[in-house]
């Protein structure tokens, strides 16, 4: 299996699905550099990243990976995922950021050195928390200025250095709505390649405070029953859903997704 992109777009066909070597082959993409990944089922898996000014051709095109959930299978899009930052570590790390010695790969881990320095650059990976805060039989949802129109979801933000994930979660939701939780709990992570975040999710509950934003960052937060929710991201392909189907299952409404 063959995962090219050009900067975060992968090459997929018209059906958004993933074209075989051959036929990449075919339309006469030069890869600029390959990663191997691993293997899926048997399969060996590469990363290729293709040149900026790669052109579309025939039945092949370029698309985000946030339009490829539905067209690619959970494993396939997993991989995927795992491709495109794998693809952008290695060019970004081409060249040691103390030196500016090329860098060298790796023979035995997934990691490019400075043969001046010697010090060791793997992929990075950005710890994120995102928690579905209720209050008895209501849970706080918020709106991102970037969300689609009338969009809510759970809250969301970067740990920080020094910070437990437990933490980054009083801290967000207190920096983004003036609320207080207690009763931290884990519930679920997900990789997040957008850019290369691990989310990790928890479920907490309301202590005190009103809703305050800053009107930037969060541009609306409330309360919401159950019963009586706003709308939200359809399906079930992230961990921001997960938490809302959870909070719902558990006040006894079923969602069809």
């Amino acid at each position: 299996m063959l995962f090219a992109f050009r900067g975060r777009d992968l090459l997929v066909t018209e059906e958004l699905t993933l074209p075989d070597v051959a036929t990449i082959d075919r339309h006469g993409f030069e890869a600029v550099r390959r990663q191997y990944l691993g293997a899926l089922d048997g399969r060996h898996c590469y990363s290729v990243e293709l040149p900026d000014d790669a052109k579309e051709g025939g039945a092949l095109k370029f698309a985000n990976l946030h339009m490829l959930f539905a067209s690619l299978d959970e494993h396939t899009h997993a991989i995927a995922g795992r491709a495109v930052q794998i693809v952008e570590w290695d060019k970004t790390h081409q060249f040691c950021g103390g030196c500016a010695e090329p860098t060298v790969l790796s023979e035995t881990d997934r990691s490019r050195a400075c043969p001046s320095c010697k010090i060791p650059m793997y992929p990075r990976l950005a710890p994120a928390m995102i928690v579905s805060v209720e209050r008895g039989d209501e849970i706080l949802l918020a709106r991102s200025p970037h969300f689609p129109e009338g969009i809510m979801s759970v809250l969301a933000g970067f740990v920080e250095p020094g910070e437990s994930a437990e933490d980054a979660v009083r801290r967000e939701v207190f920096e983004e709505t003036a609320i207080t939780v207690n009763e931290v709990e884990y519930f679920s992570s997900q990789a997040w390649p957008f850019p290369n975040s691990l989310m990790l999710g928890f479920r907490a509950v309301y202590e005190s405070g009103e809703i305050q934003i800053d009107g930037e960052e969060i541009v609306a937060a409330d309360w919401f029953k159950a019963s009586e929710m706003p709308h939200f991201f359809p399906g079930r392909i992230s961990i921001s859903q997960w938490l809302i189907q959870d909070f719902l299952k558990r006040n006894g409404v079923h969602v069809d997704w």
